[in-house]
């Protein structure tokens, strides 16, 4: 990558479940509400009683998201766990760069990892890193928003999630939250706003 990072159109903040990356979303876009948009991911899975929907997801039903699968709809999605699809829209992404927004993503692994693939120099992907698998796994119990039968689901998948540690641009720890908020503004000067 050269010199000059002001070409970074988006970025990505990936990680495991419970690292953390939606809360520096959000202040992210706090902080930078006139430059930065969010690209809002669709998913099949259920709506929690604190999101809206075409805020924090679109919520679609197994069958809408098929269809838009089959319509080519998608830049990436992927099945994440069974039955429960996520995936980013292309026309989410359009309309945010035909707004001159830089783009903003708080997207599984392997989402990031297709995002990336397509977007190359002009995507800048962050990993979140949690303190440890210990302090993840108790962030998620604090949640209380799984079954016994989802969290063990999810566990497993943090395992696989937490080795693309290094198979990003950035590693961004969050073990102190105002650390990491300061952390992650200085990641979007340094290569968004430069």
């Amino acid at each position: 990558m050269d010199s000059d990072n002001s070409k970074y159109d988006m970025v990505v903040f990936t990680a495991p479940s419970g690292a953390g990356k939606t809360t520096i979303v959000r202040h992210l876009l706090n902080k930078y509400k006139e430059k930065l948009g969010f690209s809002i991911s669709a998913t099949t899975r259920d709506k929690r009683s604190t999101e809206v929907d075409g805020k924090d997801y679109y919520f679609l039903n197994n069958e809408e998201f098929k269809e838009k699968i089959k319509e080519g709809k998608f830049i990436e999605w992927e099945e994440v766990y069974p039955d429960k699809y996520y995936g980013t829209l292309k026309s989410e992404v359009d309309r945010l760069l035909d707004a001159g927004k830089k783009l903003l993503f708080d997207i599984e692994v392997k989402g990031a990892e297709n995002l990336k693939a397509k977007y190359k120099e002009r995507c800048l992907v962050v990993f979140v890193k949690p303190p440890s698998f210990r302090a993840l796994v108790q962030r998620l119990l604090d949640r209380k928003t799984e079954t016994a039968q989802s969290f063990e689901k999810r566990i497993k998948r943090i395992k696989k999630e937490l080795l693309f540690e290094h198979s990003f641009d950035k590693v961004l720890l969050n073990d102190v939250l105002e650390e990491t908020l300061s952390n992650a503004e200085q990641l979007i000067e340094e290569h968004i706003f430069s």
